[in-house]
């Protein structure tokens, strides 16, 4: 059925269930011309919120406007939503107070599901499945490593409710391409199919750019910045003298492996591996070594650090075992016989991708410089395959399999690079290093033992973790320091002059260095449940969003709001 005759199907009081993206619409969706839904008429669709990306922050957004008795559109350009924690490959990087406080209600509810979803469907022993703090694969970065696939089976079944009563559409495997803006408004956005090239324009009270890298800023004309500022503009102590627009963090192609002892599971020889092999990064403070070694530079100190690896996940030394890191699947969890190996994720330092930046990339650019990533990956797979030292002495792991299945993807990678930092808005209120670095906090406040973040009047949320800033586009090696429990201003999602659109990823207003506390999953979640209440609330009192936080009343019966929908605002006092 072409576009026309759709239209007018519809026009004529009909729906129509399309079964083939050839049309130009995702495939087993239906619209209707209903107002119990997004809306199809000539110029494309319509819904009272818009939200490009389909991320935790998206997908947070969605949820927590749904809830708020909005109709949604959410748009991703690949074909699974959830961000990081699935087409990017990520388990959740969290602090150690996740499981009771420092999150979202509804973040917690996802975590709980993900436990249940193991519960329900896999052959668990019974010691796992008694086992309230579940951690499918025991890595030792988070309390709960778990597969990709089942964090997008979560997600999906958490929309479905909605995407049942069409008051959700979902366009995976769409990219917005411009956007019309008038004044200080934006008017629609046009989505292209990443497949048939065929578009639709899609329009609003209100839009959400929860984009991994802030697509929507400069399309909109939104006010943004990116790289690293100087520190004679903001003050912090970590800054560079000379501000830098073109530093940004590593991005990362992840993928997932197991081993079988006694087979080989050699990948042919990567294209690029000779480069890669002999690969010194040149940093400043200097790197280790190679980057494909078992060492790397300790992110606190920056001293050469030595690191393990055995994919028997047995720990032989002191050395942090990097089979055990990211490991999704412990098959010690389940019955036996169910896995003939662990699993595990690679999002290593070895893997980190540094030489070249996505922000601002063209469309060729962007493809060479994940193409060189992908490269990066498939080399370090092939040198631990081959080369990496075994503690018997000799070299190689022939028995490490490249699990494809688990990213979905035909190359075995990641279907979207593990992005780490965005272009920000300029924003009512930007997060400095003085409001949550726990140095810079000390010297600002004159208090040696400082154990508090700056307490913000407009706070919608909390979050913790360490500044983590990765090796640069820049040359800047590791940036790691001690931040304090914080709280996320509303002012920090507000752009200065747009008025309807609200950023709800890595894309608010911090710094460089704050970026590195801001950017980890239950905090992305946070902003964007916070952002997707914040259109509900403002198209309630029929006001926006500037107003809304000039205005103490309005402010307080927000925050009121939110609290009572289960986001904290204030961490609990000790």
């Amino acid at each position: 059925m072409n576009r026309k005759k759709f239209i007018n199907l519809i026009a004529a009081g009909g729906g129509a269930f399309v079964t083939s993206t050839a049309s130009g619409f995702p495939a087993n969706f239906y619209f209707s011309k209903k107002k119990s839904g997004s809306l199809l008429n000539e110029a494309g669709l319509s819904a009272d919120v818009v939200i490009a990306g389909g991320g935790l922050g998206g997908c947070a957004a969605a949820l927590s406007a749904l809830r708020n008795n909005l109709n949604v559109i959410l748009t991703e350009e690949t074909g699974w939503i959830g961000g990081q924690i699935t087409q990017q490959g990520v388990p959740p990087d969290e602090h150690q107070w996740i499981e009771t406080h420092g999150a979202t209600q509804l973040y917690r509810d996802f975590r709980t599901s993900v436990r249940q979803y193991y519960s329900r469907n896999y052959p668990l022993t019974d010691s796992s499945r008694e086992n309230k703090y579940l951690n499918p694969g025991d890595g030792s970065v988070s309390k709960l490593c778990h597969e990709p696939r089942v964090a997008l089976a979560v997600l999906q079944d958490m929309m479905a409710p909605y995407v049942s009563s069409k008051r959700l559409t979902i366009l995976t495997d769409y990219k917005i391409a411009s956007a019309d803006v008038n004044g200080n408004e934006v008017r629609a956005l046009k989505a292209v199919n990443q497949i048939t090239g065929n578009n639709l324009t899609l329009s609003a009270p209100y839009f959400i750019d929860a984009t991994e890298l802030g697509d929507l800023l400069p399309l909109t004309g939104t006010e943004f910045v990116t790289g690293s500022e100087s520190g004679k503009e903001t003050g912090e102590l970590h800054a560079p003298e000379k501000a830098n627009p073109e530093n940004n963090q590593a991005f990362t192609m992840c993928f997932a492996m197991d081993y079988i002892p006694g087979e080989s599971h050699v990948i042919d020889k990567p294209r690029d591996y000779d480069f890669w092999r002999n690969f010194k990064p040149k940093m400043d403070p200097p790197w280790s070594g190679n980057l494909l070694d078992l060492s790397y530079s300790n992110p606190s100190t920056l001293a050469r650090k030595e690191l393990g690896f055995n994919p028997a996940g047995i720990n032989t030394s002191p050395l942090l075992n990097l089979w055990n890191y990211r490991r999704i699947i412990n098959k010690n969890n389940f019955k036996p016989g169910t896995y003939l190996s662990d699993i595990t994720l690679v999002n290593w330092p070895q893997n980190d991708y540094f030489p070249g930046n996505l922000i601002g990339a063209g469309e060729v650019e962007f493809k060479k410089h994940v193409d060189s990533a992908k490269q990066l990956s498939l080399s370090l797979l092939y040198w631990l395959q081959k080369e990496a030292p075994r503690p018997d002495k000799g070299y190689g792991w022939p028995g490490l399999r490249l699990r494809r299945d688990i990213m979905g993807s035909d190359d075995g990678l990641a279907k979207y690079p593990y992005i780490r930092e965005s272009r920000r808005i300029k924003a009512l209120f930007t997060v400095l290093e003085e409001h949550v670095g726990k140095e810079n906090r000390s010297m600002k406040t004159g208090k040696k033992d400082v154990n508090a973040a700056a307490d913000f009047y407009d706070s919608i949320g909390i979050g913790y973790y360490h500044i983590d800033l990765h090796p640069s586009s820049a040359g800047n090696n590791y940036i790691d320091f001690d931040s304090l429990p914080f709280q996320i201003p509303l002012g920090a999602l507000i752009p200065r002059r747009i008025e309807n659109l609200i950023p709800a990823n890595k894309n608010i207003g911090t710094t460089h260095i704050t970026n590195g506390c801001y950017r980890l999953h239950p905090v992305e979640w946070n902003i964007g449940e916070s952002a997707g209440m914040l259109v509900a609330f403002a198209l309630n009192k029929k006001s926006i969003p500037r107003a809304i936080h000039e205005n103490k009343s309005l402010l307080e019966e927000f925050q009121n709001l939110i609290r009572s929908q289960g986001i904290e605002t204030q961490w609990p006092v000790k």
